[in-house]
């Protein structure tokens, strides 16, 4: 009896945690963006509006973050999994995403041969890669499936399902999209880590994941260093000096109040 009490609290902590998360992709309009639909990705579409812009099925979203989240924590070292976004839109998602999840991040220009030519420096051979949009980086997803490497990507309605072995149904063009989306994936593995307890809201905000433009972070960070306080700079080794007036024709001699100091200058060795 017991046992299925708990049972039954379980499951409604989880449909309550689900309907939050889908109210917060409504929010960040992960359902929304194309008028475009891959024959691959018709599966994941609720309707289409009279304006011609798919909709997507974000329960569905909702269970493909839960298979993703489960790939990832199935991995017993996270420096095996990168994650990587060629869009700057996605750069400080990813970012965020690998200092939480402790997984390596490719944010920027993929260099080819990165998965596949041994003789470069900065090659590397992941268990997992994680991507923001298959379209834009499919150069990686093509040397993925060269080394048999398994490939989570977020994947819009017009996304190539190519080579991608988990496909995300979201928008993977909107920032806050984005950003949501990869803070749900974080919160999710770590939560499946037991690093956050269940029942328990994870104290990092999903705004962190969003890109911002960079005239704004620099405002941001003059008004953050207008509002700091100023301290005086004091430095302790210097000698106090007395504020006497000079005597005529004296302008170059000034007082000092260290004894030692002017009995050293009267008696030198």
């Amino acid at each position: 009896m017991a046992t299925s009490a708990a049972t039954t609290a379980a499951v409604s902590r989880q449909l309550s945690q689900k309907k939050q998360d889908i109210q917060m992709m409504l929010a960040a309009e992960v359902h929304l963006r194309t008028k475009n639909c891959d024959f691959q990705m018709e599966c994941y579409i609720f309707k289409r509006r009279n304006d011609g812009i798919y909709i997507i099925n974000l329960g569905k979203t909702w269970e493909k973050l839960q298979l993703a989240a489960r790939i990832i924590v199935a991995i017993e070292n996270p420096q095996d999994i990168i994650v990587q976004s060629a869009r700057p839109y996605g750069q400080r998602a990813v970012l965020k995403f690998a200092q939480y999840t402790g997984a390596n991040v490719i944010a920027g220009r993929h260099t080819p041969g990165t998965f596949t030519n041994q003789m470069q420096i900065s090659y590397s051979e992941p268990r997992l890669l994680i991507l923001t949009d298959p379209r834009t980086d499919h150069q990686p997803i093509k040397e993925c499936a060269l080394g048999n490497i398994p490939t989570i990507a977020f994947c819009n309605t017009d996304s190539p399902m190519r080579y991608v072995d988990v496909g995300i149904p979201a928008n993977n063009k909107g920032k806050h999209s984005i950003g949501c989306m990869f803070w749900l994936l974080a919160r999710m593995v770590l939560q499946m880590r037991d690093t956050i307890r269940p029942g328990l809201k994870w104290d990092v905000m999903v705004d962190l994941f969003f890109y911002r433009e960079p005239e704004e972070a620099k405002q941001q960070e003059d008004e953050e260093l207008l509002a700091s306080p100023e301290y005086a700079i004091q430095d302790f080794g210097a000698v106090g000096i007395a504020s006497f007036p000079a005597a005529d024709g004296e302008w170059g001699l000034l007082q000092l109040n260290n004894p030692g100091l002017n009995q050293f200058l009267d008696n030198p060795v």
